[in-house]
């Protein structure tokens, strides 16, 4: 008879082997559903989430680009205001100059009029009384004076004003820059995305950097500096008017007191005689055909430097069209068109060149003519009297420095020599 060789284990009832296989199912059961839930939270975490990053990818994004819009309307204005403020100082920096240029002026005519004292000076015996030219030519040295007086004053207005406007631009000129900087990073962010290269994590970036400034505090800086800038380039212009006053009202003055000097002295002048009334007639005739003769010359250059460039852009294009690749190098209307264009071209700068060098040879025939006029009114200017020669003296106050020709003088041991003749717009001193 056999034996088992093990003693069997524990033996459980059917109810036992049913009530474990019920508490199984209802384990998994249990689990299938806290992970069926478990799910369901996640999924509905990952929408949330990805919508809200969404949306405040979204919103940073219009912030950004709204940031970048206000950004570069104050650029603009900027851009403008500098612009304006860099007109202002070159405007004002012409006044200036314009005065320092009047004030300039006004020796020749204080000189002329201690000189034209000083040869009266030479009168002897009874001729040498108090007569209404001398009083005319103090009073023309007290208005010199008080002219030269007002003009620098202007002149240093202007250089402190001038100051005060270069302060202003680079205030400007420095927020400018800034809003460059940041319109750059601004626009660098907003082209980042996940797909970018350069993005990665970075230590404490929420931290609020140093120096950091209120929208409201960043909108009044530039506010600030706009107002500025305005403020100085109202008064700049206030003062260029005032200048530009003061130059007319020296110069009115001026120019009124030497008529009435004029007059005074042109009692004890008799005429000039006829030939030299004729060539001054000459001379002015001549600086006129002078003139427009230069005008005419520079509308030749330019006419010629223009279909230069012209025949720049034809055979530019003739040579690129060279290039078209196989069965399209035809020699089509526009191939002609181009050749034909050249032709024409080249005979009108043949034509304008020699136009251009009979116009030279016509100027230099003029001033050889204004030469001798010139030459000519010197020598009849020698013959004059005394009395002529402060009216003479008087001459360069009206006559272009450039075509003025004096004697060697005494009294200031100068010489002039003489120039070239005035270019056509060229100011007369006061």
């Amino acid at each position: 008879m056999a034996t088992l060789s093990v003693k069997p284990g524990q033996r459980f009832t059917v109810p036992d082997w049913h009530t474990n296989s019920h508490l199984i199912s209802a384990d998994a059961e249990r689990q299938r559903s806290a992970s069926h839930l478990v799910r369901q939270e996640a999924r509905a975490l990952r929408n949330e989430t990805n919508n809200q990053a969404k949306w405040d990818e979204h919103d940073n994004q219009t912030r950004l680009t709204e940031r970048i819009s206000s950004v570069n309307r104050w650029k603009e204005t900027l851009d403008k205001c500098l612009a304006d403020i860099d007109a202002e100082i070159d405007a004002l920096a012409k006044v200036k100059e314009a005065a320092e240029c009047a004030l300039q002026a006004k020796n020749l005519p204080l000189d002329v009029s201690i000189e034209c004292l000083t040869l009266r000076e030479s009168r002897r015996a009874i001729d040498l009384v108090r007569d209404p030219v001398g009083e005319e030519l103090r009073k023309e040295v007290k208005v010199i004076d008080k002219a030269k007086r007002e003009l620098q004053q202007r002149v240093r207005e202007a250089f402190e004003q001038l100051c005060l406007l270069q302060e202003a631009r680079q205030q400007l000129s420095c927020d400018h820059r800034c809003k460059m900087e940041a319109l750059e990073i601004d626009r660098m962010c907003l082209s980042l995305s996940v797909n970018s290269p350069n993005i990665s994590f970075k230590v404490n970036p929420t931290r609020v950097p140093d120096g950091s400034t209120a929208p409201d505090e960043w909108e009044r800086n530039s506010q600030c500096n706009k107002e500025h800038a305005e403020a100085e380039m109202k008064a700049s212009t206030e003062l260029r008017e005032a200048a530009l006053l003061t130059i007319a009202q020296t110069n009115n003055e001026l120019e009124a007191q030497r008529v009435a000097t004029e007059f005074a002295l042109r009692k004890r002048i008799r005429d000039l005689d006829r030939a030299y009334d004729e060539l001054k007639w000459q001379e002015q005739n001549t600086l006129e055909e002078i003139t427009e003769m230069e005008e005419d010359i520079r509308r030749l250059e330019e006419d010629l430097r223009r279909k230069m460039q012209d025949l720049k852009v034809a055979h530019t294009r003739l040579e690129t069209r060279t290039y078209r690749p196989n069965v399209e190098l035809c020699r089509d209307q526009v191939q002609y068109g181009l050749t034909d264009e050249v032709h024409q071209l080249e005979g009108t700068i043949r034509a304008l060149k020699q136009k251009l060098a009979e116009s030279q040879d016509a100027l230099d025939a003029l001033y050889r003519q204004l030469y001798c006029v010139q030459t000519d009114i010197g020598y009849k200017a020698n013959s004059l009297l005394l009395d002529n020669k402060c009216l003479e003296s008087r001459r360069r106050l009206v006559v272009p420095a450039e075509k003025f020709v004096p004697e060697l003088d005494t009294f200031n041991r100068t010489t002039n020599r003489a120039l070239s003749p005035p270019k056509s717009g060229q100011l007369e001193l006061a």
